[in-house]
């Protein structure tokens, strides 16, 4: 008989037709699972992670490693997350954590056959890979300037989670992000993010040059000569484009042959089409909504299009793992 802990991904685990002898559902911490099942007696577990508080905790998996039979419990992943990279991986594996999966036919197999360290033991090997950037940016800084063109389209915020993410593939000295003429970045209370005036933004930049990516945030400024490109973000919302339209009705054409950025965008692929053929301009990237608290996957895509990093080995280290997790 079986035991399934679930949260975010409980009607996964709903059709799932096995025996059930217990099964619970919310948030716990990882102390109250062990409370719970130290002393009960159960074929598997099949714990869906996001019932364990603070799952990205790697201490949270230490607990229940420690507490239960790392053996009999089967780990499901909320693919996409953060905790799915060979960084991660590689520390539970160290734990005796052998058994996780992202989908339902990974839990199929485990209940059937369990891993053994040999089934894993790759992970292990990328964990290095898996923390840089293949390739590597090109010799000499990158200086991608960022600019809003519709109000308040969420410039800042979008060069935080950039800067984040290169942080994590190329290192946190690698990366610089440099305001003009606003404090906003102050609030981030980070070392590496500047706010200067317009007539210190060369000056700035030419002392950190060593860094592998400086992102600077425009503003007002209208000398952007020295960025090697220019990203210009719309919010395609209605209210945003018809404001812009009545204060420019040129924009487009002003825009033509740059790179456009959709960010806070909830248009599909057929709204795009039909935004740029109304607007006759092209659209370089669709940025969605996102939350800025945690790691958003889709900005390696993002940075891999604007030639910032190569993906292409990073997409072959993911095959890899996931190639286990899609049995």
């Amino acid at each position: 008989m079986n035991v399934i802990v679930a949260n975010e991904q409980q009607n996964l685990l709903s059709t799932l037709d096995i025996d059930i002898i217990k099964s619970i559902s919310g948030t716990y911490e990882a102390n109250e699972i062990v409370e719970m099942f130290k002393n009960f007696f159960y074929s598997k577990m099949i714990l869906d992670v996001t019932a364990i508080k603070n799952y990205e905790d790697v201490q949270s998996f230490q607990t229940i490693a420690t507490g239960l039979d790392a053996e009999k419990i089967i780990f499901l992943l909320p693919e996409g997350s953060r905790i799915c990279t060979s960084n991660f991986l590689s520390k539970i594996i160290e734990m005796g954590i052998y058994n996780f999966t992202t989908n339902l036919d990974g839990v199929k197999y485990l209940l059937k056959k369990s891993n053994t360290y040999n089934d894993v033991s790759r992970i292990v090997q990328m964990q290095t890979l898996s923390t840089t950037v293949v390739d590597k940016v090109n010799d000499g800084s990158k200086i991608i300037g960022i600019k809003n063109v519709t109000d308040q389209a969420g410039a800042t915020t979008l060069i935080y989670m950039l800067k984040k993410e290169l942080e994590e593939v190329l290192g946190k000295n690698d990366v610089l992000a440099i305001e003009v003429n606003k404090k906003d970045f102050q609030l981030f209370g980070d070392k590496n993010m500047l706010s200067v005036g317009a007539g210190e933004l060369k000056n700035t930049i030419n002392q950190n040059l060593n860094k592998k990516v400086i992102l600077v945030d425009l503003n007002d400024m209208t000398d952007d000569s020295m960025c090697g490109e220019v990203l210009y973000l719309l919010e395609p919302s209605m209210v945003k484009l018809n404001r812009l339209m009545r204060r420019n009705r040129n924009i487009f054409s002003k825009l033509k042959g740059k790179k456009i950025i959709l960010n806070k965008s909830l248009l599909s692929n057929k709204d795009i089409t039909d935004f740029e053929y109304e607007s006759n301009s092209q659209i370089f990237y669709n940025v969605p909504p996102l939350n800025e608290r945690k790691r958003n996957n889709m900005l390696q895509d993002f940075l891999s299009r604007l030639g910032i990093i190569s993906e292409e080995e990073d997409k072959k280290e993911s095959n890899k793992i996931f190639g286990l997790f899609r049995r």
